[in-house]
């Protein structure tokens, strides 16, 4: 890489895109990579500020930005992922399928750490669908050195991959609505409709939902039912708080459930339960559900969908964002919510 001045750059070939920036107005790409300077490109250079310009010479000891940032990419990208062109020496990464955000931010921090190697993405464990830019990578200088970037690559191979997309998969899924108020027909059911929203967008499927008096034993029963049934998933709801006719926590585990947390650092959604009968996920949802529009189960639902098991030190970490904000207008999952360091 050689730089000239643009009025003796005419014949000679860009080694790097050249942006134009209008404040408030415009930005993009004026020159291209590649482009062989013409006599009419020097006073629209000379109008944007560039008094000289990058031309490439071929050196084995350094990577051009294009190059460097597909390389890093394909490198650092898993399954789930599609790239795109370089475009001003970035490359993005978009989202295959819809699905689950996986970002190893080990990896992550130590590609970023090397000198001059730039990777950005969104945070990982939230929803992403078909098509959305969730990463972007470049270097700094227009030509890296090979050894550094050798050994971005190397870290991601070593450890990879740095980032990937899970799809969702369509589970079957059975509610077990509690509570002897709905079951006497005093009022009406209020959860069926609000789950049916979160569940099919990621694939869900209503295989039946009972409705059961305040009983551990008939709580335990349908569990059973349903899963013997084919459900592969297990949704219950009410009763999940701690007065003493909430008996739904003791009808999950009557069921031989086997409960990996009740309670999570999360609000709205602290009472949550999250159980395991065999390989079916089987969750204890408290009224919040109901009620507000994002709660701990849209951290859980796309974690089960993708094939997750969450354990119970990964419930603990969504204190660091667990609170919602509750905002007039949800922005939900483009927010803090449920997002960790």
């Amino acid at each position: 890489m050689r730089e000239v001045p643009v009025k003796e750059a005419v014949g000679l070939v860009l080694c790097h895109d050249i942006t134009k920036i209008v404040p408030g107005l415009e930005k993009g790409r004026a020159f291209r990579k590649g482009h062989v300077i013409r006599n009419e490109d020097v006073p629209r250079l000379l109008d944007m500020g560039k008094k000289n310009v990058y031309v490439w010479e071929p050196d084995q000891d350094l990577v051009h930005e294009d190059e460097a940032a597909l390389r890093l990419s394909g490198h650092a990208a898993g399954p789930g992922l599609l790239r795109d062109d370089p475009n001003q020496g970035k490359v993005s990464l978009k989202a295959d399928c819809d699905g689950l955000l996986k970002v190893n931010g080990d990896i992550l921090k130590m590609v970023n750490s090397l000198e001059g190697v730039v990777f950005s993405t969104l945070h990982g464990n939230r929803v992403v669908t078909r098509g959305q830019v969730v990463a972007g990578t470049r270097v700094i200088p227009l030509a890296i050195a090979r050894d550094v970037l050798e050994k971005a690559e190397g870290i991601c191979l070593k450890h990879g991959p740095l980032i990937s997309v899970k799809p969702f998969h369509p589970r079957w899924t059975g509610i077990v609505t509690t509570g002897s108020e709905v079951y006497e027909g005093r009022i009406s059911d209020g959860f069926c409709s609000v789950l049916k929203k979160k569940l099919v967008p990621l694939g869900g499927r209503l295989l039946g939902q009972v409705i059961v008096p305040d009983d551990p034993d008939l709580i335990a029963m349908e569990i059973r039912r349903l899963v013997a049934e084919g459900a592969e998933l297990i949704m219950v709801t009410g009763g999940m708080s701690v007065d003493p006719d909430d008996v739904t926590p003791a009808g999950i585990r009557a069921s031989g459930a086997e409960v990996v947390f009740y309670g999570a650092p999360v609000l709205p959604g602290s009472m949550f339960m999250m159980a395991y009968l065999g390989n079916v996920p089987v969750c204890g949802l408290p009224g919040c559900v109901m009620f507000n529009r994002t709660t701990v189960l849209d951290l859980i639902l796309p974690r089960i969908f993708a094939g997750e098991r969450v354990s119970k030190d990964e419930a603990a970490a969504f204190g660091q964002g667990g609170l919602c904000e509750e905002c007039q207008v949800c922005r939900y999952p483009a927010c803090s919510f449920g997002k960790t360091i």
